[in-house]
């Protein structure tokens, strides 16, 4: 099935298609109390169509030297934009490196829903790029589909404690700084590549799937109380959606209160207000997890299609409920289908808009187009549906044409009316 309509970039402003990331290299050295990032940046890309010129995100910060294969190119930035002249040119599928030497002070990329990208914290740096922060730290080209691998070395002071994307790579000291590397070899979209700095007290846990939990000291008892099922949602959420997609998985609780949990790949932060000793927001505590397979792994080609992170992740929420115990999915569906009914109905999910990616409605509306869809299915017909659509995609980018056409081969039948009636009209349907 496909939309109605094809809605337009919802940012238009961010990357470029005539070209494609395998792996960024990222060496950054950071001193926390000025707020001063130095950083070099070498990106390995293949040409999909002829370049003359090349164009990068980057926001806030200073480009300096900038080399194409080794030699020196010509750079102009205007605004968040690194125009970088290719010298003689190159043709489609060639593959070239490009290396970009950069400084200054990094912020937020501004947006409609505040800074985005790298933030200080009050004694240490924080980094939430969704959608559109990642040129807040380092020069990308910033579209989700373009995921690549990545390696990231952070220096800093010794007293913090850097936690990024992948598996550790070891730590080098010298004098007063010490230097902590990354590698994520599983492809990344550049929205969830993410530093983390601060005073943090690191405890491994155990299981199938290695889990790391990082806290200030004072809020150990709060942490390890509050996340102290997460290893069962692990266990629940792999019976349910397949294998956790990554080697393992982290949790960041800062010292700061933060408005919304953050996502990232193979990591989720928390602010100190997440955690209350009585796992009060463990619904939250799900929904980032949940957010592993879809939205890290499984990644949307484009902004529009964000029911395919937020709804699944939401559902996950109520699937969590349901499995532990407490209130069935059913239930959660039918509240929240009352409220949206008395909700303003001015947009079609899967194509909220750009500036209503992040309403509310488009979390629970998603839910509710998978309950419903589930009620259509049956439960064999559409667990099996969700275990195909993560293996199929694994490590990738979807959309929603992808997941309503897998639906309907499950189904056995045409969705169209279906998925019409959810993801494309503004009036909410009854639930089957």
């Amino acid at each position: 099935m496909t939309p109605r309509t094809s809605p337009a970039p919802y940012f238009p402003g961010h990357g470029d298609d005539r070209y494609h990331v395998g792996h960024y290299d990222l060496a950054l050295d950071y001193k926390v109390g000025p707020n001063r990032l130095t950083g070099v940046a070498r990106l390995t890309a293949v040409a999909t169509a002829p370049l003359d010129t090349l164009t990068l995100d980057l926001y806030g910060l200073r480009a300096g030297r900038t080399l194409v294969d080794g030699k020196n190119a010509r750079h102009l930035q205007r605004g968040a934009k690194l125009h970088v002249t290719v010298p003689g040119g190159m043709t489609a599928g060639r593959e070239f490196t490009v290396e970009i030497h950069y400084s200054g002070s990094p912020r937020p990329v501004p947006s409609h829903w505040g800074g985005l990208g790298w933030e200080q914290l009050d004694d240490g740096v924080l980094v939430a790029g969704q959608p559109i922060g990642a040129p807040s730290w380092f020069p990308c080209n910033d579209r989700p589909g373009d995921k690549a691998t990545y390696r990231i070395a952070v220096t800093t002071a010794s007293p913090y404690h850097v936690i990024c994307n992948g598996r550790p790579a070891g730590t080098r000291r010298a004098a007063s700084t010490t230097t902590w590397v990354y590698e994520e070899n599983t492809p990344m979209a550049t929205y969830l590549a993410s530093v983390q700095i601060g005073r943090y007290q690191v405890e491994e846990v155990g299981g199938t799937t290695p889990q790391v939990l990082a806290y200030p000291r004072h809020l150990a008892a709060r942490v390890r109380r509050d996340f102290g099922r997460q290893g069962q949602m692990l266990a629940a959420f792999a019976r349910i959606f397949g294998p956790y997609p990554f080697a393992s998985y982290t949790v960041v609780v800062t010292d700061d209160e933060l408005d919304i949990p953050v996502e990232a790949q193979g990591m989720s932060v928390f602010g100190a207000n997440h955690v209350d000793g009585r796992r009060g927001s463990e619904r939250l505590v799900a929904h980032e997890l949940a957010h592993q397979w879809f939205g890290n792994s499984l990644t949307l080609a484009a902004w529009n299609d964000i029911w395919l992170h937020e709804g699944f992740a939401t559902y996950a929420e109520w699937l969590w409920s349901e499995s532990c115990g407490e209130e069935p999915a059913g239930a959660h569906a039918e509240r929240w289908h009352r409220r949206l009914t008395a909700a303003p109905r001015d947009f079609a999910l899967a194509a909220p808009g750009p500036h209503q990616i992040f309403d509310d409605r488009v979390y629970r509306r998603g839910a509710l187009t998978l309950h419903a869809l589930r009620r259509v299915l049956g439960d064999a017909a559409f667990f099996a549906l969700l275990r195909e659509w993560t293996a199929a995609n694994r490590h990738g980018t979807v959309t929603t044409c992808g997941f309503t056409t897998l639906a309907a081969r499950h189904a056995g039948r045409p969705l169209e009316a279906f998925f019409t009636a959810w993801l494309h009209d503004h009036l909410l349907p009854p639930l089957p």
